[in-house]
């Protein structure tokens, strides 16, 4: 069984791929974006850019979350308004806002002063989908990693929108196993936080694409071996998450 790796290996990375090895996984870190004549895999674990061109050849799923999924959480899920709209909508927007896209990193993620701040037609297709929220404040954020809707691992990554790395809160697991499981892949990465002295979603996160953080390498490579994993194994309530 092999899992694959780009070219550009982050601290997190690493630490996932030492974690294969220990389990006697075989692990491959590609030179460029290009898949060798003659290699097998059944894993990888890149960003969406790095997955969408080698997992296709390799016979590869990759579970996500949809892309209107925190847009069609309930508020007492997400603590504010979230939309998914085209960003030629986002433009015409007159107050500060919070953007990004859906389920890669082409429009960033940041507070925008309002609409005509984000990239213009020249950069980006106007019809592209953005996620649109109101500003809030999160005082501690988790990341937890969910397999078959239970927690099975999580740590603290930051502190009043600063890095900040330690255990997760109990309150965060209980939170983030509250969410409507039927609503996401088997295998998916939630971020959860405190914003205005309430638990809040902040976003869902591929697996095969998230950092570790204090998140137990052991346990986070359980999940990403589900979330990017052969088409033939993908469970048939797990396909329509397919990316």
């Amino acid at each position: 069984m092999t899992l694959i790796f780009p070219p550009r290996l982050t601290d997190s990375a690493a630490r996932l791929r030492d974690a294969a090895r220990a389990r006697g996984l075989d692990t491959v870190r590609l030179d460029t974006f290009a898949v060798p004549d003659g290699l097998r895999a059944r894993h990888v674990h890149a960003g969406p850019a790095f997955a969408d061109v080698v997992a296709p050849p390799l016979g590869i799923g990759l579970l996500e979350a949809p892309a209107d999924w925190l847009a069609r959480l309930p508020q007492e899920f997400t603590g504010r308004e979230v939309r998914l709209i085209p960003i030629r909508e986002a433009h015409a927007l007159r107050r500060p806002v919070f953007v990004k896209s859906p389920n890669d990193k082409s429009i960033p993620a940041l507070v925008y002063a309002d609409g005509s701040r984000l990239p213009g037609p020249d950069a980006v297709d106007p019809e592209t989908e953005v996620l649109v929220s109101d500003v809030v404040r999160f005082t501690a954020e988790y990341r937890t990693y969910l397999l078959d809707g239970a927690v099975h691992t999580a740590g603290r990554y930051a502190e009043d929108g600063s890095l900040s790395l330690g255990p997760a809160a109990p309150e965060a697991v209980a939170f983030a196993e509250r969410l409507p499981f039927v609503t996401l892949p088997s295998a998916i990465v939630v971020d959860v936080g405190v914003a205005d002295g309430r638990w809040s979603v902040i976003e869902a996160n591929a697996a095969w694409a998230s950092g570790m953080y204090t998140c137990d390498p052991q346990r986070a490579l359980d999940v990403v071996l589900r979330a990017a994993a052969p088409l033939h194994t993908v469970a048939e309530r797990d396909r329509p998450f397919l990316r």
